[in-house]
């Protein structure tokens, strides 16, 4: 597991880099991007362009890294998944969204985010785990 601390408006520039990195050694099918918060333009895209059924297909997409939310995640896995901690405030669900994410990589975890951000939403315990420090 891999913490990569940033701003909350460079969250999803740094987790797009931490993409990048992870398809230097893995394959683009066993890569996913979840976020927290905002969806990533990739998903809006895909979404837009293939309507939900096509978007859902790009799961099984062996040439792409898959874009989604944290939400609509459960019970799905990827090899690496990089989980961008992109919230703006925090809500009712995101500690919800916060484990859903955390739980979803099968081999290798890497989260972006502020590590205020992790430490409000996932307390002491998580932070502590992610390597996140003491404010």
């Amino acid at each position: 597991m891999t913490f990569i601390p940033t701003s909350l408006d460079d969250a999803l520039d740094v987790a797009d880099d931490a993409v990048e990195a992870l398809l230097e050694d893995w394959r683009p099918e066993d890569v996913a991007l979840l976020t927290t918060g905002a969806r990533h333009d990739e998903q809006v895209s895909r979404q837009e362009v293939l309507g939900q059924d096509g978007y859902w297909d790009t799961f099984w997409d062996i040439d792409q890294v898959f874009y989604g939310h944290v939400l609509g995640f459960k019970g799905l896995e990827r090899r690496c998944v990089v989980l961008c901690a992109n919230e703006a405030s925090v809500k009712d669900r995101s500690r919800e969204r916060l484990y859903v994410g955390l739980s979803r990589a099968t081999d290798k975890l890497v989260v972006v985010g502020p590590p205020e951000l992790i430490r409000e939403i996932g307390g002491p315990e998580v932070a502590k785990r992610l390597g996140v420090g003491i404010a």
